[in-house]
């Protein structure tokens, strides 16, 4: 993999290293991806997040509830990538950003499918989705409080059928703990969803 790292590597390293963090593995050399974030069980998880896109370079986009965009942070939110979503509207929200991904020559989407810092017992399905309708691959991102090592994984190309992707991807996060591990919901679908 190239070495793909930023004009302000230095400061995600330096915040990082002072948190006692370690980077693991980069993002694929690919124009456009859905990134994984997960688990997602602690508020810290995001400015680790903006950390290791510093040492990469790489500017992501993620989704965010609408509340998150209004005055005084939105404008703030907005510029470090954030895309407002209405949750009551999730079927129009993956065909919008869909398109989003296909009028853009490069694009990397970071998406918590848990959704929330609580337990909610399953993963979301909207990143796959978005990436099987974008015709994108999944790109396993981590941090891993146990360890203080964070990154991203394998990347998986979804073949349509969630049901036969997810085991790989749950496979992946077994072992990664996250900062309240008893907040972190399963790798497997909703009831009813299966």
């Amino acid at each position: 993999m190239p070495d793909r790292r930023g004009p302000f590597a230095w400061l995600g390293l330096t915040l990082l290293r002072l948190a006692g963090w370690r980077v693991a593995g980069g993002p694929p050399d690919l124009p456009k991806y859905v990134l994984v974030g997960a688990p997602h069980t602690s508020a810290w998880d995001f400015p680790l997040m903006l950390a290791f896109g510093l040492v990469w370079g790489l500017k992501f986009q993620w989704l965010g509830k609408t509340s998150l965009f209004r005055p005084p942070l939105g404008a703030l939110f907005r510029a470090l990538g954030g895309i407002p979503v209405e949750r009551s509207a999730s079927q129009q929200q993956v065909q919008l950003v869909v398109q989003r991904f296909r009028e853009r020559e490069r694009m990397a989407l970071a998406i918590s499918p848990e959704g929330t810092r609580r337990q909610s017992g399953h993963w979301r399905t909207g990143f796959y989705y978005i990436a099987h309708g974008a015709g994108v691959p999944i790109a396993l991102g981590f941090l891993d409080y146990g360890r203080k090592v964070g990154g991203i994984g394998p990347t998986i190309v979804p073949t349509g059928s969630i049901e036969r992707d997810l085991p790989a991807i749950a496979a992946f996060y077994a072992d990664i703990r996250g900062k309240h591990p008893e907040k972190a919901s399963a790798v497997t679908l909703a009831p009813g969803k299966e």
